[in-house]
């Protein structure tokens, strides 16, 4: 049997549905990623550095993720591969910079879940008394079973969650512009900390402190591209799909950022755990509060939802790859990596029952901000190593926009230290655990030994049906 043969044998029991998504089912991808995020989290950099100084924070991590996701159109488009950001880096920094680009993304993609489903246990427990175990464990096995059931059908299911979650969000800035005052944006009093005053009363400290939660804003929007082997027409729908996310997003994080602490005020805001519902009742709101209380938990739900998608797809691609244990890129008679949906809901679930929900997402910024960075250079790289590679979509502003996504990225990584050192020295012993398994280990197990070559295999057809025995695959050192 050829290389090829085997190549193509391998490949056909590793197959996603392709053309499934065009570029509104990945906007909508992009926006159930991140819209938990709206709801709380954020607020909470208002208490560490004031409205003004939050607002410094939030438009530093909006420009980091604007350039950003203009970088990964780009590469999105050139290079559509499942891998997303671990795909761009290994063509732009060999099997190594790769798995480690992965191996970030990975540890964001795992834990935040994991931190999400112990909210909406807190949420549900408090409508209907069902205690917060019991609740993680329904809500993993119900969510992983619609993955199961296809992508098409999951991704359709997310848009209606998503839809009532976005519903939520303009609903309350239509109840609340009428209450907003300016003044109750610098309601909370200045400290003595250094370049302290009325618009950043605890100074320029409270804005780095303030930097992961602006980032909650937008946090997991980068895992639009690990659905591009399932879209209609990746060189087209990738751009349009991340890029009107991105630009949807910015439209509510201003909405809610403004509005609630104009209408409430800042240092209610700032401590609220359920701000909209929180600033809706402040209004004279209640009957609306009560069903963004609820609707909350759709926002919830959608990015629980879909970021067990983008981990799946990113477990998926590692293990076809050879970086990650082979079985679990197998795929089902409906093309879905079931081994990738639920074997990381395993250790998700287990994490979860910690309930430190604030420590586990915390733990998955680190791992996002590092992710970023890597992402943010493999651009620099590949424009600068691969000029002649076909890209569809061009980033505006070149390596000048991805140079700022990679500073900022870097600020942003430094932010989560000041905030909870906790968090960021556990992730940074997760990833030497994870770069420890590459390099004494699957360095040798890999299935391509260059990018080209296994982008090659990606895009081709396999001839080879499913029904036929697996071959070994010898491993091949990069």
């Amino acid at each position: 049997m050829t290389q090829s043969s085997v190549n193509q044998a391998y490949l056909a029991k590793r197959q996603l549905r392709k053309g499934t998504a065009g570029w509104l089912l990945l906007a909508g991808l992009g926006v159930s990623y991140v819209i938990s995020g709206d709801f709380a989290g954020w607020n909470f950099g208002i208490a560490e550095a004031g409205w003004g100084g939050f607002a410094i924070a939030a438009c530093l991590m909006a420009l980091m993720y604007l350039a950003l996701v203009l970088s990964l159109a780009e590469m999105s488009a050139a290079i559509p591969a499942a891998g997303g950001g671990y795909s761009f880096a290994r063509q732009a920094m060999g099997p190594a910079g790769g798995y480690l680009t992965g191996l970030a993304v990975l540890i964001e993609y795992a834990l935040a879940p994991a931190a999400i489903v112990i909210f909406i246990g807190s949420a549900v427990e408090a409508l209907t008394g069902l205690d917060g175990p019991l609740v993680y464990l329904l809500f993993y096995a119900a969510f992983i079973g619609i993955h199961l059931a296809g992508v098409g059908e999951a991704l359709k299911v997310m848009m209606v969650i998503s839809g009532l979650a976005v519903f939520a969000i303009l609903a309350t800035a239509v109840a609340l512009i009428g209450s907003f005052d300016a003044d109750n944006l610098f309601d909370i009093a200045p400290t003595d900390a250094a370049g302290a005053s009325t618009f950043m009363p605890f100074g320029w400290y409270g804005i780095w402190a303030a930097l992961p939660f602006g980032m909650w804003l937008f946090l997991a929007v980068e895992g639009v591209p690990l659905a591009a082997e399932e879209a209609k027409d990746p060189a087209r729908d990738m751009p349009r799909g991340i890029i009107a996310a991105m630009l949807f997003l910015l439209f509510t994080a201003l909405l809610v950022v403004v509005l609630l602490a104009g209408a409430a005020g800042a240092e209610m805001i700032g401590q609220s755990g359920v701000p909209l519902v929180d600033a809706l009742s402040a209004a004279g709101n209640p009957t609306l509060a009560t069903l963004v209380n609820v609707l909350g938990l759709a926002g919830l739900i959608a990015s629980f939802f879909s970021i067990i998608y983008g981990y799946s797809r990113l477990v998926f691609a590692l293990s076809r790859a050879g970086y990650l244990p082979k079985k679990l890129s197998l795929t089902s008679r409906r093309k879905v990596p079931y081994l990738a949906l639920i074997v990381p809901g395993i250790f998700g679930f287990l994490a979860s029952l910690s309930g430190e929900g604030d420590l586990i997402l915390a733990m998955a910024v680190v791992g996002a901000t590092l992710s970023y960075a890597l992402m943010a250079l493999s651009h620099i790289l590949l424009r600068l190593k691969r000029p002649d590679l076909p890209r569809p979509y061009k980033t505006p502003g070149g390596i000048i926009t991805s140079s700022i996504a990679l500073v900022l990225a870097l600020v942003a990584l430094t932010g989560v230290y000041a905030f909870d050192p906790r968090a960021f020295n556990y992730t940074i012993v997760l990833f030497i655990i994870g770069a420890a398994y590459y390099f004494l280990y699957s360095k040798n197990k890999l299935v391509a030994k260059t990018a080209e070559e296994e982008f090659a295999l990606v895009i081709a057809e396999p001839e080879v049906t499913p029904a036929t025995p697996e071959p070994a695959i010898s491993g091949a050192k990069p």
